[in-house]
């Protein structure tokens, strides 16, 4: 099954494209889209969703792994984040991908047992499981890398 996990944000969006076959995950590709900080929201978005959909056309992924939206104390962050999930969300719906969407804490279980994990030890997990020289850069892209992993570690779960 080839995964597409997405870290979504406004400025910052994390991606990676990781393979699991028989149990075992390989990272194809990651990287990070980045936005204009002082552009239109609407070009903003249109940026994101040109490169995500130039990543799908690339790899055809069947799935997609999505972090929740979570934020304690800036509304004005979670609406654009918001936003931009909404824009992943709509192509995997035109890709016939299916969707799981996983919070940070299920994300952090999944990858280093423990849901309170530091942002480091997801980073260097995710490095030991997919057997990469170092963890990617920025943090966006690991964490990508990581939400890619949890929905390979769960759909695993739910054959058994």
């Amino acid at each position: 099954m080839r995964i597409l996990g997405i870290d979504p944000g406004i400025g910052r969006t994390g991606w990676a494209i990781v393979d699991f076959d028989k149990n075992t995950p390989k990272a194809i590709a990651y990287g990070c889209i980045e936005t204009t900080i002082n552009g239109e929201m609407p070009a903003r978005l249109l940026a994101i969703k040109q490169e995500l959909e130039r990543i799908i056309a690339s790899h055809n992924p069947q799935a997609l792994g999505i972090e929740d939206l979570f934020f304690a104390n800036n509304a004005k962050t979670a609406f654009a984040v918001g936003q931009a999930r909404g824009v992943v969300l709509l192509l995997a719906a035109e890709h016939n991908l299916s969707v799981g969407i996983y919070t940070p804490l299920q994300v952090k279980s999944a990858i280093t047992g423990y849901g309170k994990a530091e942002k480091a030890q997801v980073g260097k997990m995710v490095k030991v499981l997919l057997h990469l020289e170092a963890v990617p850069k920025p943090d966006d892209t690991a964490d990508a890398l990581a939400i890619a992993l949890t929905y390979a570690f769960s759909s695993k779960m739910k054959q058994k």
